[in-house]
This record gives structure tokens, C-alpha cells and sequence, in this order.
């Protein structure tokens, strides 16, 4: 069985054991958000509402549930405490990230609703990601943990590089594969990775127990975000909670284009048009989306999510038999399955 069709078959089992997995922890999610809710406060008025503007936009919580997932996969009680503060810390860092690459897209609209830039303004939306930052740690030095500090550390220096390196990258039609990977997993794929080894270290996971779920976790983040450059191709706005196709027009030049222009180089002056013009005026997105399906590039693309997906996979052979390994093993093909 091929790598793509070892996922695609797992698809219907997938979203009822993630369905199902994700009740077992409702009561810690539930606890999350009261955490969130908590951390959040402040006696400075305008961080108390945004604080609780930016929980109430909700999100899948991913990164929080792989934290007290991993936990439990290795033995640990996933409901303890610690482990509910630092998931919630994990959303702090990922919300933080959120806020400032609005600001840095100039975007105006996240899951439906308004961006705090878009309301308030780029200082107050910068401020505001900059306090995240500093309450996640705030938060995470009371697991008085210098190998949790440490990866938190290593990871917020990843993301902040990744984004600089995409800044440097913005309106480059020429972009490599390379180049790609190595921004998409400093910004969204090390934080994944972050997660679920953090929560193997507070459910007291040995060294290649460890290891394990840090390779799960990098591998999944890369396979979730192949998936939101591919749905920002196929998607509607609707769906998304923002702008379809607002990739390209930021200057974004993601996976499917790369194997667009690798496989019709003649292509490259349309991606470029779009790229100087900012909108999709001379060029349609149904024309780029038409190229990209013609050529087979966005299912190259798809197949690239597959094989991290089933990597992510096989990174939990070393971890023994549970209900929350069922669920880990589910989860890459539950995210495959939002392009379907």
C-alpha cells in the first residue's frame, strides 16, 4: 500500500477516533480555556479585553490538546495541573504568533472575526502579541524546568526566524522548495513539535519516548500547514474564516506554486503579475487555480502532506499501546482530511 493510500484509508476511522479522543479530553480542554481565561487578566484594561477578545475566537486548540495527549500517551496524568498550564501556555505562544503575523499581513479578518489590528490598530495588535510572549513564560517558569524553558526558548527564536525569513522571501517567485520547508517549519511546524514534547517531559516520558513525540510532532506541524497552503488554493473565504487566495497576494509563494513553475516554467510570469500587481486583476485566481490542478501541483503538494503525515505516524512506534496513542496515530489523517 502506498504512502498516500495507507492515510486516505484511515480517513473514516480517523474522524471518529479524533472525535472520540478529543471527548475523552473535553474536561482538560475545558479546563484550558479556564486557564486561558485566567492567565489572561490583567489590571490593565485594554490587555484584559483583548485577552479575552483573542480566547473567545476559539481555534481548533490543537497544540494544547497534542501537550496533554503526549502526557498521557507516555503514562502521565494529562489532567494535572502543570500539565493543563502549560498546554495553555502552548496557545499563549501560538495566539502570540497569530496576532503578530496579522499585523505583518495586514490582515483583517481571522476565524470570522475582525483582527485586533484591524480593530485597534498595528501598535496595540504588536503590544498585545509581545505580552503573550512574555506571560507565556511568565506563566512557565513556575514548572521551574530548565529542559521545558529550554525548548520554549529554542522554539520562540524558531518562529521569530522563520518569519524574518519570510519577510525576506515576500514577492520572490523564485523561492525553492528549500526555502519553503525551512520557513514552514520554524513557523508553524516547530511549535507542533514543542507541544508534544513538553508534555511527554511532564508525563515523564523516557529519552526515546522523548524523542519520539518531538519527531511526531515536527512531522504532523508540517503536514497541518502543507494542508492550510493547499486549502488557501481550494477553499472558499467561508470556510476558512478568512481571505481565500490571500497567500499569493501577501507575496507568499507556498508548495503548490513551487511545483507549478517546476512543471510549466511559462506559468512563472503569471505567478509574477500577481505578485507585482497585489490582486488578482490581470491574472484571475481561477486562472492560477486552474494551472495548479492542470499540472498535477496541487496534488504533488498533497502527496508531499501525505508522506509527513505518515512519518508522523510511524514516529509513535516506540510508544506502547493506549487509547491516547490511537488517537495521536488518527490525527494526521483527521487533518489530511480538511482538504476533502
Amino acid at each position: 500500500m502506498t504512502t498516500s493510500s495507507h492515510i486516505l484509508a484511515l480517513d473514516e476511522e480517523a474522524r471518529v477516533s479524533a472525535r472520540r479522543i478529543f471527548s475523552v479530553i473535553s474536561n482538560e480542554l475545558v479546563q484550558v480555556e479556564l486557564e486561558f481565561e485566567r492567565q489572561a487578566r490583567s489590571n490593565v484594561q485594554v490587555i484584559d479585553y483583548l485577552g479575552e477578545y483573542l480566547r473567545a475566537s476559539g481555534g481548533k486548540r490543537v497544540r494544547p490538546a497534542l501537550t496533554i495527549l503526549s502526557n498521557y500517551a507516555v503514562g502521565g496524568d494529562g489532567s494535572r495541573y502543570n500539565s493543563i498550564r502549560m498546554a495553555t501556555v502552548m496557545e499563549f505562544l501560538h495566539t502570540a504568533t497569530l496576532v503578530h503575523d496579522d499585523v505583518i499581513d495586514k490582515a483583517d479578518l481571522r476565524r470570522k472575526r475582525p483582527t485586533v489590528n484591524a480593530l485597534y490598530g498595528n501598535e496595540t495588535a504588536v503590544l498585545m502579541g509581545d505580552w503573550l510572549y512574555m506571560s507565556a513564560f511568565e506563566t512557565s517558569l513556575a514548572e521551574r524546568s530548565l529542559p521545558i524553558l529550554d525548548i520554549l526558548t529554542r522554539v520562540t527564536r524558531k518562529m521569530t526566524e522563520g518569519e524574518l525569513l519570510q519577510l525576506t522571501l515576500l514577492g520572490h517567485a523564485d523561492v525553492t522548495e528549500a526555502q519553503y520547508f525551512d520557513v514552514l517549519k520554524r513557523k508553524t511546524a516547530y511549535l507542533f513539535s514543542a507541544s508534544c514534547e513538553i508534555g511527554s517531559i511532564l508525563g515523564g516520558a523516557e529519552e526515546k519516548q522523548q524523542t519520539s513525540l518531538r519527531d511526531y510532532g515536527l512531522n504532523l506541524g508540517t503536514a497541518f500547514q502543507l494542508i492550510d497552503d493547499l486549502l488557501d488554493f481550494t477553499s472558499s473565504e467561508d470556510a476558512l474564516g478568512k481571505a481565500a487566495g490571500a497567500d499569493l497576494l501577501g507575496g507568499k509563494v507556498t508548495l503548490p506554486l513551487i511545483y507549478l513553475r517546476e512543471a510549466a516554467p511559462q506559468t512563472l510570469e503569471m505567478v509574477q503579475t500577481v505578485l507585482r500587481e497585489g490582486k488578482y486583476d490581470t491574472v484571475r485566481q481561477g486562472d492560477v487555480r486552474e494551472a495548479l490542478v492542470r499540472t498535477g501541483a496541487l496534488e504533488k503538494a498533497r502527496e508531499r502532506a501525505d508522506e509527513y503525515a505518515e512519518n508522523a505516524c510511524s514516529a509513535l512506534d516506540n510508544l506502547p499501546d493506549s487509547d491516547y496513542c490511537d488517537s495521536l496515530r488518527a490525527l494526521p489523517a483527521y487533518i489530511l482530511d480538511r482538504d476533502r
